[in-house]
């Protein structure tokens, strides 16, 4: 019999990640997908298309032409001029969605942050499966691409990938397969030594659109050392002795900002969306920030 795979240490258990979905969830109810400001492909659906379809959305007019379904000609149109005119309506379709889960060390370290970046995860997940979006989520562990499919995202103790976490997982997002046309969400800390562009590239709208979602945690953006200390690169478990003070804190500080401001420059050159997600803030309420600035992450419920 075929043993159940086990979870990627860090994880939460069932009743920790049960909170997380609860807390997703009501997030859920009161904001939803950024899909009011594009015209999106896909198969029927509720959201409108780049295309021309059947819905009662009026888009515009085209002259007849032979093979043509009689009953799309608009008759005032021929009365006034003589000429058959055909009806074009909006197409109504179901956006893909693609969702991405870093799962590398530096995620995973902190519980704060981590939970953080699980309910981002759940919360981008059930709405797009409430909207009947046609969902795909990954997981990017170290190397390795982690496809989890809509009922293994729902079930109540998904079965998280246990490959192999060493690498940062750059060169794995690098080859994610976003489809074109697609809802492109990446959930990661953006702590990565290569440039934003290596990644935000990728996540660039292709008649899509891109979403950056990093959550935070305050001991790394101002952590407390001081003294001779050792560090511990989370990625490869390599161990380092330095000793801390308060220059090195200045250094460290200028850095970690000068970091993120890249980060939020190469999405906004791009038009890829990016939020900050405190874990000290919560969900719900970085989403409502995000909302009100009309940022490009979140939309909120009319």
């Amino acid at each position: 019999m075929p043993q159940p795979e086990p979870r990627i240490a860090g994880f939460p258990q069932a009743e920790e990640l049960a909170a997380i979905r609860r807390r997703a969830r009501s997030a859920a109810r009161r904001f939803r997908l950024p899909f009011r400001s594009r015209l999106w492909r896909g198969s029927a659906g509720n959201w409108s298309g780049a295309g021309v379809g059947a819905s009662i959305d009026f888009q515009d007019h085209r002259p007849y032409l032979p093979g043509d379904d009689p009953r799309h000609i608009d008759w005032q149109v021929y009365a006034r001029t003589g000429a058959y005119s055909m009806k074009l309506y909006r197409e109504e379709v179901s956006p893909f969605v693609d969702l991405v889960l870093d799962a590398s060390g530096s995620m995973l370290y902190a519980p704060a942050k981590r939970d953080a970046a699980l309910e981002a995860f759940f919360f981008y997940a059930e709405s797009a499966l409430a909207s009947g979006a046609f969902f795909r989520a990954m997981v990017v562990r170290g190397e390795h691409i982690r496809e989890l499919d809509a009922q293994s995202v729902l079930a109540p103790e998904p079965r998280w990938p246990s490959t192999d976490g060493a690498g940062d997982g750059v060169r794995a997002l690098a080859r994610i397969p976003w489809r074109s046309g697609s809802l492109r969400i990446l959930v990661s800390d953006c702590l990565f030594p290569a440039a934003p562009e290596t990644i935000v590239r990728r996540l660039a709208p292709a008649n899509g659109r891109g979403v950056v979602v990093a959550p935070s945690w305050s001991e790394e953006s101002d952590p407390g050392w001081s003294g001779n200390l050792t560090f511990l690169d989370v990625e490869s478990d390599a161990r380092r002795e330095a000793r801390a003070d308060g220059e090195v804190l200045h250094r460290y500080g200028a850095a970690y900002r000068r970091h993120f401001e890249q980060w939020e420059q190469a999405c906004a050159r791009m038009g890829v969306a990016f939020l900050r997600l405190p874990a000290e803030r919560g969900l719900t309420e970085a989403l409502r920030a995000e909302a009100s600035r009309g940022g490009g992450a979140v939309d909120p419920w009319a």
